[in-house]
């Protein structure tokens, strides 16, 4: 059975199929796909069955977490690409709620998730790709330790530009100190 993970303000729980209306009433913000390297045009309403597909896909991921507000879903996330031999894994967020940006949710869950991987599941590094113009999710990785190891050049092509991807990373001996 997979662990709630309780901070000041945020609450991390397993999915369950439930989340679907959550998740569906939430939409798909133009502003905030963009930032998983979405163009604008391209950005699709989010319909109930996605939303279910969504809720019953990470309802099976003993990895994936929603992450909750004063008992309301307000984003996920996730640990994916698990290495058990090497102990490390990438890790993937997202804030759906725009009204929820910059204020700190999202530090807060990536500190519970790390606190759990390095402590309970013995994980000795975490990792993340992230768009190099998304500056507040790169601001947030770095405020929790998170620090740029390599830039990959041109890998998404977003509202017709190219734009780099930032390889970041952090250590369990780096998440404790």
């Amino acid at each position: 059975m997979m662990t709630c993970l309780e901070g000041p303000s945020l609450r991390l729980r397993p999915a369950s199929p439930d989340d679907a209306a959550a998740r569906f009433s939430l939409g798909n913000n133009s502003d905030i796909v963009r930032m998983f390297g979405v163009s604008h045009p391209d950005t699709k309403p989010m319909t109930l069955d996605a939303a279910e597909a969504w809720a019953h896909g990470h309802a099976s991921n003993p990895y994936a977490w929603i992450i909750e507000l004063a008992g309301r879903l307000i984003g996920e996330i996730k640990l994916h690409g698990i290495h058990a031999q090497d102990r490390r894994a990438s890790m993937a967020i997202a804030i759906y709620d725009p009204m929820q940006l910059g204020k700190g949710h999202g530090s807060e869950a990536i500190r519970l998730l790390l606190h759990h991987a390095f402590t309970e599941l013995n994980f000795h590094r975490i990792g993340i790709r992230v768009l190099a113009y998304n500056e507040r999710a790169i601001r947030a990785y770095q405020k929790c330790g998170f620090v740029i190891e390599g830039r990959e050049r041109e890998t998404a092509f977003v509202d017709g530009l190219w734009h780099d991807d930032l390889m970041m990373g952090i250590l369990s001996r780096e998440f404790q100190a």
